[in-house]
């Protein structure tokens, strides 16, 4: 009876495309973006900013860059970690060789490095597909760690191949404490979320879709698949670029190409996958998911060696947590296949109609 948009009546053609068209959405998420900006920093400790906020925000900002490129244009990636590191490392190079270079300016170089490393390993899209192409991104996972341990240019002859952030600040206010740096990395993921919704739901969103769901059908209509896939690799490059670019210096401080590994990809991976394809809103819930999950196990592994009257040394426990973690995946994923989103999207249809059953 209250989530209906039963005498919502729209007027205009701009009314009618409103992201959010429904009264109850548009408070809901004012009222979570009000909770994330106002409540969350005066009210979060050391270890919640650092331990789940920061990563969680970072990794859903890489999410929604690799959605952008699995999800919405159906091209398998697996050298997203590659993308972040040419971020990370391109935002490094330009802020500490240019003197007076705002943080802001780096971080959208770094993204524009990605996205042309990006396009140039995305242009095998052009002629394989599927596992394929996925073992094509690959080579840019490994071209990137040979690049940045050899090349030492890159690290500024860093003998140790680890490179560390400066300070930074924004418009003279020094990021030096959590709550500032989780702000910022919050403020950037609203915008370029808001930007990617509306990506999606433009003439490139939609040929980006019609690639993923039958490249020939497309090109038949007169679709540039060409363009189509290399926009996508540039776009889901340039965001995951800019996040790499915020792993390192917000939550990493220094960093080596080992941080950006063959395993980030993976996560990321796994992340949209649990997350839900081709949703915005599934960037987030996969980010806390991969983040949230392990904290839980961990706190929750001597409750329940107690229960079962086990001692759980360590290394048991560790071992314990990850195979805890692979169970769980797999079960979300055979109970929900279409990803996390969808659970979402379920219990508003079924808002929708409570308390009737029909």
């Amino acid at each position: 009876m209250i989530y209906r948009e039963n005498g919502q009546f729209k007027t205009s053609y701009r009314s009618d495309q409103q992201i959010f068209p429904i009264a109850q959405d548009r408070w809901v998420m004012l009222a979570l973006l009000l909770v994330a900006f106002v409540v969350v920093p005066l009210t979060a400790s050391s270890y919640v900013f650092s331990a789940i906020l920061i990563p969680v925000v970072i990794l859903a900002l890489a999410a929604l860059g690799t959605n952008i490129l699995i999800g919405y244009c159906g091209q398998i990636s697996l050298g997203s970690g590659a993308f972040m590191a040419v971020g990370a490392y391109g935002a490094w190079n330009v802020i500490m060789r240019v003197p007076g270079m705002p943080l802001i300016g780096a971080l959208l170089l770094g993204g524009v490095f990605a996205a042309i490393f990006g396009v140039l390993f995305g242009l095998p899209s052009l002629r394989v597909k599927g596992l394929y192409l996925a073992v094509t991104t690959l080579a840019a996972q490994f071209f990137a760690d040979w690049m940045f341990y050899r090349v030492k240019w890159l690290t500024m002859d860093s003998p140790s191949i680890s490179v560390t952030a400066p300070d930074v600040s924004v418009f003279g206010i020094a990021l030096d404490s959590y709550a500032s740096k989780y702000l910022f990395c919050l403020t950037l993921l609203v915008l370029l979320a808001l930007a990617c919704k509306n990506l999606v739901r433009s003439a490139i969103g939609r040929e980006w879709m019609a690639i993923r769901d039958m490249d020939v059908a497309a090109a038949v209509i007169g679709i540039r698949p060409t363009y189509a896939k290399l926009t996508a690799f540039a776009v889901s490059s340039f965001i995951i670029g800019v996040a790499g670019a915020l792993w390192g210096f917000f939550y990493l401080g220094s960093w080596e190409p080992a941080a950006f590994g063959l395993d980030m990809s993976l996560e990321l991976l796994f992340m949209v996958i649990i997350g839900g394809l081709g949703s915005i809103m599934g960037n987030f819930i996969g980010a806390a998911f991969m983040v949230v999950l392990p904290i839980l196990i961990r706190l929750g592994l001597p409750a329940l060696g107690s229960v079962l009257g086990m001692q759980l040394g360590t290394a048991e426990a560790a071992h314990l947590e990850l195979m805890l973690f692979g169970v769980l995946i797999v079960w979300f994923l055979i109970v929900e296949p279409h990803g996390l989103a969808r659970l979402w999207s379920t219990g508003k249809q079924k808002l929708r109609l409570w308390p009737f059953p029909h």
